[in-house]
């Protein structure tokens, strides 16, 4: 189901946002988020240093969600696409966390009533970032091959 077009109704790169795709992708990244917060909380119970704790946790996060992406929410292209992508599905991981939280920061700093509401800049942040990781992931690491 074809959910965004382009005002002058051309289908190229970024024309279409298939729904069903993006809500698959949405759950895989609330699993990601369960298994990153899932870890964290047990390496930081466990006395781990609060950096590498995060590194591991993030990591499991971007391979558990790697996997569901490539079994579930991009099937039809995951055949096409070489293992080796797995780096820069992770580089696209790395950028979209940079932008969720630069959007937070941002709206934080430009608007500092926001700051006693965070969940709001947050909700932003993560709406854009998840936009952001699908559209690249979808049309970069997962791209369907037509013709």
């Amino acid at each position: 189901m074809s959910v965004l077009r382009y005002w002058n109704g051309s289908r190229d790169l970024m024309a279409t946002v298939k729904l069903d795709q993006l809500l698959r992708f949405a759950v895989v990244g609330a699993f990601g988020f369960v298994v990153d917060g899932g870890l964290l909380t047990v390496l930081l119970s466990n006395e781990w240093n609060l950096f590498a704790a995060r590194a591991l946790s993030f990591s499991a996060a971007v391979s558990s969600t790697w996997f569901l992406n490539r079994r579930w929410t991009f099937i039809s292209a995951a055949a096409a696409v070489p293992r080796n992508a797995y780096m820069r599905y992770f580089g696209v991981q790395l950028a979209g966390a940079a932008l969720n939280l630069s959007i937070f920061f941002v709206l934080v700093l430009l608007i500092p009533h926001l700051k006693s509401v965070p969940l709001v800049p947050l909700a932003f942040g993560a709406a854009v970032s998840l936009m952001f990781n699908y559209l690249v992931t979808k049309y970069l690491i997962f791209r369907e091959k037509h013709g």
